[in-house]
């Protein structure tokens, strides 16, 4: 075999050994064929007392709707309608009173009639040892006791008003917070000798506080609205979501955190 033809066919073989070894590169990760799961996310706007038990209803729902993501928002009911108002994306609201809830609606902001879901009354949290002797509503008035309620537009700020009216006890509070956690921070933190927050608050913070039930708290019962949001891209999810909190599995989770019934 002369030189030339050599060369040929060491070429050939060469080329043979390539197109064996040759192979296409999947992506990491993917499957041929098939296309990544499709993820959902679901945005609620919801009142800062609903954050423990909405948590946990958030994470029950995501363990029955595959590929589903819930994010939260809370805080003060008027400062989350504020927010939607300017824009702000979301899927679902719920407020801690009907009047803020009614804000959204008069602005188209809402799909169809608000429901009802929960309610809660005022309790008063003081720090464990209760330094200030607090056993009443008019205790919260006497000289020197430092009291923190919420700010007159959030729903706790409000019902503590028509406490303060239906009684004719005034209180000199020494802030006004923009949400009911603020002001429990507030006492857990030895700020305050007593805060006005919603019993299930109280509760939630376990041995954090003292809770003082005191009657007068009948007179302003918060009613608690949810609603889907008109702006909503997985409005189906959504109502899905509402249905859960409406329904025998969400009454489950708000009864044992101490919300009635509406």
């Amino acid at each position: 075999m002369n030189r030339r033809r050599v060369l040929a066919a060491a070429a050939t073989a060469l080329l043979l050994v390539g197109a064996g070894c040759s192979t296409t590169a999947e992506p990491s990760g993917s499957t041929s064929g098939s296309a990544p799961a499709a993820t959902r996310t679901l945005t609620v706007f919801a009142a800062a007392s609903l954050t423990n038990t909405f948590t946990e209803l958030g994470t029950r729902f995501e363990a029955t709707h595959a590929e589903t993501t819930v994010t939260f928002s809370f805080g003060g009911s008027s400062a989350l309608v504020t927010q939607l108002q300017q824009g702000a994306p979301a899927d679902v609201f719920a407020s801690a009173d009907t009047s803020n809830m009614d804000k959204a609606a008069g602005d188209e902001l809402v799909q169809g009639d608000p429901v009802a879901f929960a309610s809660n009354t005022l309790e008063i949290a003081v720090p464990p040892d209760n330094p200030a002797k607090i056993t009443s509503f008019a205790d919260l008035a006497r000289d020197g006791v430092t009291v923190v309620v919420c700010a007159p537009q959030v729903p706790c700020g409000a019902a503590t008003q028509r406490v303060e009216t239906a009684t004719t006890v005034d209180l000199s509070p020494v802030s006004e917070e923009n949400s009911v956690t603020d002001v429990l921070n507030k006492v857990t933190s030895g700020e305050a000798d007593a805060g006005l927050v919603y019993r299930t608050d109280v509760r939630g913070a376990g041995d954090k506080v003292t809770g003082i039930a005191f009657p007068e708290s009948g007179e302003a019962v918060n009613i608690y609205p949810i609603a889907v949001l008109s702006g909503s891209e997985e409005a189906a999810l959504a109502q899905q979501f509402v249905d859960q909190v409406t329904g025998a599995d969400g009454q489950q989770v708000l009864a044992a955190a101490g919300f009635g019934r509406p």
